[in-house]
């Protein structure tokens, strides 16, 4: 097969305004009409300075996930390529708002327009943006499609607001005697922001600008080997296995905040830096990759504190990346889970750093179930 893919366009949408740290409680609101203690204690661990909500200080709601990612898709319609000559939408999100339809088809409905086309949906957490980008790969690479576009889109806001919050004002007490307990519940809140971006695929690289030509893409789960880490639907029962929330009665959905965002921090810690090593070097070895070629390295970190520990375990393991290769925007968006790995690469397409030639790898971990995905892309 000797097709080559290229992302020729690059789109990105905040929406609003940048929201300080100092500001995050304004518009997502104060549990117990206090400050939270978590907040300054996750606040000086994970480096952002800034995010962006799709919501006012009223609580309103400015934009659904489904709209921003219908804007970012927007965003890359030109003269020559409009609506009505896409092939194929792939959407990857962590924050569906209906279960049915999926995400991906009522993006397609707000495309006003747009015309009769394939469409998948990837819901679950990080990984779904780089799996709707290997699936317009691979589409392009079989001529199912002739372009194709990936979009990833999150209003992670929805699980951050505090009405939805209020069960776990409880937990808060026990910072000083159970610590692990409260962080488990709510030191996402100050990491999550929201957003959509995304990328137009063609077997032939833009006439204009700049292109990026995917060498390949590698996607793993670890979940035959470790238990659930991040989580929402269900609970943890004594043994570490989720269960879901069709399980539970009506009132235990409340009861036990059973939609609320969760994360398992003893075993995120533990795992989450480790076995995206373990890929990388698997990937090395059936890619006969040397990662010393690379000229970027756009890693997604859901915090700043996991800089260093994947520079330490990647040093150990034999392949360092130098630090004048990484390219992170996380200070300055927030963590927008499945688009984040998107932000990146269309902040770095305007860089005036970058020229042809440049060799990318790109590298997002999904801790819901020890998912990773690594791409490796090359400037044209």
């Amino acid at each position: 097969m000797n097709k080559e893919v290229y992302i020729t366009r690059l789109s990105a949408f905040l929406p609003n305004g940048p929201v300080e740290n100092d500001e995050m409680e304004q518009y997502i609101g104060f549990v117990n009409q206090k400050s939270s203690i978590a907040k300054r204690l996750v606040l000086n661990k994970n480096g952002i300075n800034r995010r962006y909500y799709a919501l006012d200080k009223s609580g309103r709601v400015t934009h659904t996930n489904v709209e921003m990612a219908a804007q970012a898709v927007e965003g890359l319609l030109c003269e020559e390529y409009t609506l009505d000559k896409i092939d194929l939408l792939a959407c990857g999100t962590a924050s569906p708002e209906s279960i049915i339809p999926s995400h991906g088809v009522m993006v397609h409905g707000r495309l006003k327009g747009s015309r009769q086309m394939e469409v998948v949906s990837f819901a679950g957490s990080c990984c779904t943006g780089m799996q709707a980008l290997k699936y317009s790969y691979l589409s392009l690479l079989t001529g199912n499609a002739r372009n194709a576009v990936s979009v990833a889109s999150e209003r992670l806001s929805a699980w951050t607001y505090h009405k939805y919050f209020e069960k776990e004002s409880e937990m808060l007490n026990q910072l000083s005697t159970r610590p692990i307990l409260a962080f488990e519940k709510e030191f996402l809140r100050w990491m999550l922001s929201d957003g959509a971006a995304a990328l137009l695929l063609q077997d032939k690289p833009s006439e204009s600008g700049l292109s990026f030509r995917i060498d390949w893409i590698e996607l793993t789960s670890y979940a035959n080997e470790i238990e659930t880490c991040m989580y929402a639907g269900g609970e943890k029962d004594a043994t570490g296995d989720l269960v879901g929330w069709a399980q539970f009665s009506e009132a235990e959905w409340l009861e036990k905040s059973l939609f609320s965002l969760k994360q398992d921090t003893r075993i995120l810690d533990e795992y989450i830096v480790r076995l995206g090593s373990r890929f990388l070097q698997e990937i090395i070895e059936k890619r006969h990759f040397d990662p010393k070629e690379i000229d970027w390295f756009l890693p997604h970190l859901s915090s700043m504190y996991f800089e260093d520990k994947i520079k330490a375990e990647i040093r150990e393991a034999g392949y360092p990346i130098s630090d004048d290769k990484w390219f992170v925007n996380l200070p300055e968006i927030g963590n927008v889970a499945s688009a984040s790995a998107f932000f990146m690469l269309e902040a770095l397409s305007r860089s005036s750093s970058i020229k042809r030639g440049d060799k990318i790898l790109m590298m997002v971990p999904e801790s819901a179930r020890f998912s990773y995905a690594y791409a490796l892309i090359t400037v044209c």
